[in-house]
């Protein structure tokens, strides 16, 4: 009977920590970009919400007041537009500058949370508006009440605070945005292509100025007869 070989089973590759960082890397920068343009998203709409309800007496009756949460602070917003520049150009840079947008992108993110919860108790801006509803500086808003907006806001900066702790975490590892590609920095050294050396003329015997034929033969080659 004929000896038979076992074949060995190929084993999967272990993981490298190499591959492990890339793989977080590329999974980390799928939900930085979800967290940051969604967060975004949500501060820009509800900070165009009503943040706040109230009423004025106006000549023995009453009005109703409502503010905007743009009424009382643009903070958030522009925080948002910040923050969503900030997270297209995390790709657009690398290096000391992708991790200095990154800590704008967390701190866009921090700020609009800030403003939005210092704002979900104000009550300056239906102030100013009962103030010019009753052409009275003194009056104040009555029956002041608040929405949910502004701690909606306040969530979607925390959304865009994520991506920016995201991006100060794995962004070294996430790609250029570029259309270019990159270059080695050496440059190809150009052949200089050597003069090629003219063929010898072939010389055929001396001419005799007696021979015509000889004469006419020299004068083909190129030669001078008479030399």
């Amino acid at each position: 009977m004929g000896r038979v070989s076992a074949v060995p089973i190929p084993q999967p590759r272990a993981e490298t920590t190499a591959d492990a960082t890339r793989r977080r890397a590329g999974r980390s920068l799928g939900i930085a970009l979800l967290l940051g343009a969604a967060g975004s998203a949500v501060v820009l709409i509800a900070s165009g919400q009503t943040w706040a309800d109230g009423s004025a007496t106006v000549a023995g009756g009453s009005v109703s007041l409502h503010a905007g949460g743009r009424d009382v602070t643009g903070v958030p917003a522009a925080l948002a537009i910040a923050g969503l520049a900030a997270l297209v150009a995390v790709f657009a840079v690398r290096t000391g500058g992708r991790l200095l947008v990154s800590a704008l992108l967390a701190l866009s993110g921090a700020g609009v949370a800030a403003a939005a919860l210092i704002g979900a108790s104000d009550s300056s801006a239906l102030d100013d508006e009962a103030a010019r509803m009753t052409g009275d500086t003194a009056a104040t808003v009555g029956a002041l009440t608040h929405t949910a907006w502004p701690y909606v806001t306040a969530a979607g900066g925390v959304l865009i605070l994520l991506a920016g702790l995201l991006a100060l975490r794995y962004g070294s590892h996430w790609p250029t945005m570029s259309g270019r590609y990159e270059r080695d920095g050496t440059r190809r050294a150009a052949r200089v292509r050597e003069p090629s050396a003219r063929p010898a003329k072939a010389t055929g015997p001396a001419a005799d100025p007696d021979r015509p034929e000889d004469i006419w033969k020299a004068l083909d080659r190129g030669e001078d007869p008479t030399g």
